[in-house]
């Protein structure tokens, strides 16, 4: 199977510029628009985030004036889309974050492609039961009880992942898609690891998931990719 590469930038709220310089002009007028100061500051890292991932993507110098020409936007489905200098850029890319982490990835045009973090926590049965396929929940009610929390942000992530793929989002029932993983794949280890999302009778949803600290990170696309590249070091380095 020819596999496609991914590329993989995190970010942290300390990160973001504190000034909208960045900004394309577009983007400075929808900022001003909201009225939360949490919804504005998750805005602006994803951006800003995305815009760090495309840069290094497409070797654009990572400087302000740079970013500003870098614009994302909302597609009819809500997927964010890439542009450059106005232009749609040659590019597929998905956004998440959560705890103060923004993730974004990039891949080739045309690639279905999603992406999601999750903070682990305990969540009740019910959630289980509206969420989750019976088959999902046997899956994380049979591991021991200390991986139940890391299991379900893991089902729950790569699902997000497929659904932002899918151009769906939340907008579709949670249970129409369905998450593989490989047994005994739960332990602590800071290497990305495969699962397998699985929609309608002929879609699936090749991915990958990595866990550190008390937050999962997945990867899902079709084509299906290689674990994700990681952008941090790059970026450092410039």
């Amino acid at each position: 199977m020819t596999r496609i590469e991914v590329q993989l930038l995190e970010q942290s709220e300390a990160d973001v510029s504190a000034s909208n310089h960045w900004l394309s002009a577009n983007e400075l007028l929808f900022v001003d628009g909201f009225r939360f100061e949490k919804r504005r500051a998750d805005w602006r890292q994803g951006r800003w985030t995305a815009k760090l991932a495309l840069a290094c993507h497409f070797s654009i110098p990572i400087e302000i004036e740079s970013l500003a020409n870098i614009e994302i936007r909302p597609a009819k489905s809500g997927a964010p889309e890439a542009f450059i200098f106005g232009k749609p850029a040659a590019a597929t890319i998905s956004l998440s974050h959560r705890a103060g982490r923004a993730i974004c990835v990039v891949a080739a045009p045309g690639v279905k492609l999603g992406c999601d973090v999750e903070a682990v926590e305990e969540h009740s049965a019910a959630f289980l039961a509206d969420y989750f396929t019976r088959t999902e929940q046997y899956l994380i009610s049979n591991r021991a009880k200390g991986e139940q929390s890391l299991a379900t942000a893991l089902l729950w992530s790569a699902k997000e992942s497929a659904l932002k793929a899918l151009h769906e989002g939340l907008r579709l029932d949670t249970r129409a898609v369905s998450v593989s993983i490989e047994h005994g794949q739960l332990g602590d280890s800071l290497e990305w690891r495969p699962f397998q999302v699985h929609y309608e009778q002929n879609t699936i949803f090749h991915g990958w998931w990595l866990r550190q600290a008390d937050l999962v990170r997945t990867v899902a696309a079709d084509p299906a990719p290689n674990a994700p590249i990681l952008l941090t070091q790059l970026f450092a380095a410039k």
